[in-house]
């Protein structure tokens, strides 16, 4: 069986999902190809990608994409972007109707096989503080998000690490408009290179 099935068949957390205040099934977002030079490496999926069945459709996927400076066309080529979330489920609300954290058990029971058959990634997307912690280790912990991001030099090019694109951080992209100057030319010109 293709790893990709493999996850797309995952139940692991069933009953997690039963219990949120959201009560859903498992439906893993799928979207990765041996060989892609990208590699979006995010949090979750939401609701809305849940029930589509595709990563990023949805405005965060339209900042992130205007972010890297392509469309969907090429975001949704997946033999050119790779798209491998922590969790690859929607992990639900609580009962404020507030996002849940990825559970850890997706990634510790996948990531090393995703990454293992991705190969070669020439460029890595590490989308909030989820993907920050998991792949950056001890660089990312000291700071927050903030402080991570303005490291961004530290892990150039090869890897560049961003905020969510979520529409709720519209806040920080106005406290923070370093990131857009220095980080978001550097980083369309690095998709630039990898894609052209």
């Amino acid at each position: 069986m293709r790893l990709q099935d493999e996850i797309a068949g995952c139940r692991l957390c069933a009953a997690r999902f039963a219990e949120t205040a959201t009560g859903h099934a498992p439906r893993p977002v799928v979207w990765f190809r041996a060989g892609a030079p990208i590699l979006v490496a995010g949090q979750a999926p939401g609701l809305r990608v849940h029930e589509a069945g595709r990563p990023f459709c949805d405005p965060s996927g339209d900042r992130l994409r205007d972010w890297m400076g392509i469309g969907p066309e090429t975001f949704y080529d997946r033999a050119r972007v790779a798209v491998v979330p922590m969790a690859f489920c929607f992990p639900g609300y609580d009962a404020k109707g507030s996002d849940l954290p990825p559970p850890k058990l997706c990634a510790e029971t996948w990531h090393a096989r995703v990454m293992a058959a991705l190969g070669a990634v020439r460029l890595t997307l590490l989308v909030g503080g989820h993907a920050h912690r998991w792949h950056l280790g001890a660089a990312a912990v000291a700071g927050g998000v903030t402080a991570t991001v303005a490291r961004w030099r530290d892990h150039a090019p090869s890897v560049f690490v961003l905020p969510h694109p979520s529409w709720r951080n519209t806040g920080w992209l106005k406290r923070n408009p370093w990131f857009g100057e220095e980080v978001l030319p550097a980083l369309r010109a690095r998709v630039a290179e990898v894609l052209g």
